[in-house]
């Protein structure tokens, strides 16, 4: 037992946590140092040559392992079936291409028909295996450390050498469990997020890209013209539109060949028809670097609508209709919406357990919201009688807000207010964003302080509705603030989002107060020059307590061996 708890501390000493992402929060701060915290007490157990816990094995081994083998194991089953139905798509998609336009049509469309139904299923493989490392990259930051927070919490319980070890560790394990039981509510939210970008991702597959990329990237065939004859060439395309730039690098290349990437200026861009050429889906662009025109084939109809898009050409004929649900205003009637939920909540219904985390029914919440705007008689309604219920009033407001043109906290000040909330220095934190606050439009900084003034009265009656800043945080992050584009990187600063809202509410007094003394945000401190100002919570480097003197000896004893 001596031997393996040994190993166990030194194994947790060395453990490294991989987060997604370029910045932790402060629970998740906490959580990667919770396991040298624990390696050290572990040591002071072993010093003390306590007896081993009965359940080490159901409260720590087998929660791991089924971790592993579940989790992990099946992260694995979809890597081999994305791999699987990758090489079958490609090579289907290569074949594809070889086929002349000059076949029956009927044949042609029922080879597209199999080229779409692969790359569905290629698409489709991609997605969940991708959100499966998701899945697995941040449940584990809870589902590993946990069992060990659970081992350690039994160990010291039934341990009669460590009744004053556990008395210190009990503070620590109820703050550690907030920064889990907080990490666990963020991984919730963003999960939400992610799910409903994944069915919008399904349906509409060919429109999403990341900010700070390409404004497209792919495969492009590329027409070659030779001495004898002519040749198409496989070419990985990367498109920046603002500085129309397009670095082509040759995917097909033979040994021997001196042909490296090409980086071209594009000049113009324009469809080729159907009739003038033997291949489909093709292109032609003009660029400053080489003279006449490069003929490019894309892998499918709809893949070369995106290209031309990307690249302005002209008869950019295929536009897929854009359908939006009707959006809501910041205006006169939406004051008035805010401020009748807002009364009615704080009336009836503050202390009611889980308010804006329950929800209410979706009808409801839609007929209250049909009546309140009805453009002929708008605001006519008392949400003050017994016809509405505090969950479809709570559901409406949070719909209400999630629905406006743009958010409160506006896209313009998105980024700065994500990395204000990313800083290491606690100071720098809360004074960015208070000077932040003031740079909303007027409108949008009085909508805001409505709402963080309602989220601190709600906080204040916590132990009646169970409902803390960090909670309301992550509930409102995602409606107060959202990123103008939806991709997975937007969805993981969601945390941030949420801490923002956190840091409103528990400083609403001083942000509100008035604007800080210098209107613009400080400059953000280098990384790590200074000390950091938030510390991890710890319990090894607490002062020790002093020891029976009955336990002189087994201590001696120990240190002898």
């Amino acid at each position: 037992y001596s031997s393996a708890v040994q190993k166990f501390s030194q194994t947790l000493q060395s453990f490294q946590f991989d987060f997604i992402g370029d910045t932790l929060t402060d629970d998740e701060i906490n959580i990667a140092e919770s396991f040298k915290e624990f390696a050290e007490l572990l040591q002071e157990v072993e010093l003390e040559r306590s007896m081993m816990v009965q359940n080490a094995s159901d409260l720590l081994i087998k929660p791991l392992e089924n971790f592993r083998k579940e989790q992990i194991g099946f992260t694995k089953e979809r890597k081999k079936k994305f791999e699987k139905d990758g090489e079958k798509f490609y090579s289907m998609l290569d074949r594809h291409l070889h086929l002349s336009s000059k076949k029956k049509e009927s044949q042609l469309q029922e080879a597209d028909l199999q080229v779409d139904k692969e790359r569905h299923n290629f698409f489709e493989s991609s997605l969940e295996y991708v959100y499966q490392i998701q899945e697995v990259q941040e449940s584990k930051k809870f589902s590993i450390v946990e069992p060990v927070l659970a081992f350690l919490h039994s160990l010291f319980t039934y341990n009669n050498l460590t009744v004053e070890l556990t008395q210190d560790f009990l503070p620590y394990k109820q703050q550690l469990q907030l920064s889990l039981q907080n990490t666990r509510n963020h991984f919730s939210s963003t999960r939400e997020e992610l799910e409903d970008l994944k069915k919008r991702m399904k349906e509409a597959p060919l429109t999403c890209k990341l900010p700070g990329q390409p404004t497209i990237e792919g495969y492009l065939y590329t027409q070659e013209k030779w001495a004898l004859g002519i040749s198409w060439v496989k070419y990985y395309c990367q498109y920046e539109k603002e500085a129309k730039t397009l670095r082509m690098t040759p995917m097909d290349q033979k040994p021997g060949a001196k042909q490296g990437t090409l980086d071209l200026t594009l000049k113009s861009c324009v469809r080729r028809k159907t009739d003038s050429i033997d291949k489909r889906f093709c292109f032609d662009i003009e660029t400053n670097e080489r003279s006449g025109t490069i003929t490019l084939q894309a892998l499918s109809e709809a893949n070369r609508r995106l290209w031309m898009e990307a690249m302005d050409g002209k008869e950019p004929i295929y536009h897929s209709p854009i359908t939006k649900q009707e959006e809501m205003e910041l205006n006169e009637v939406g004051f008035k919406f805010v401020r009748k939920c807002i009364n009615a909540v704080e009336t009836k219904g503050i202390t009611t357990e889980g308010i804006y985390r329950t929800v209410g029914s979706n009808i409801q919440v839609q007929k209250l919201l049909n009546a309140f705007f009805d453009p002929k008689c708008p605001g006519d309604v008392d949400l003050q009688s017994g016809d509405w219920d505090i969950k479809t009033i709570t559901s409406s407001l949070k719909f209400y807000l999630r629905n406006l043109s743009e958010p409160v906290m506006t896209y313009k000040l998105h980024k700065e207010l994500v990395l204000a909330a990313k800083s290491e220095n606690l100071d720098y934190r809360l004074g960015a964003i208070h000077a932040l606050v003031y740079k909303l439009p007027d409108k949008n900084r009085e909508m805001l302080e409505l709402l963080i003034q309602h989220l601190v009265n709600i906080c204040e009656h916590s132990r009646e509705n169970l409902m803390s800043p960090s909670n309301m945080g992550v509930i409102f992050g995602p409606t107060l603030m959202r990123a103008q584009e939806d991709t997975v990187a937007a969805m993981m600063n969601i945390k941030f989002q949420n801490i923002v809202v956190e840091i409103l509410i528990e400083h609403f007094g001083k942000i509100y107060s008035g604007p800080p003394e210098d209107t613009t945000a400080p400059p953000v401190p280098p990384p790590r020059v200074a000390a950091r100002r938030h510390k991890p919570i710890t319990i090894s480097k607490r002062p020790l307590r002093e020891r029976p003197v009955f336990f002189g000896a087994s201590v001696e004893e120990s240190g002898g061996q």
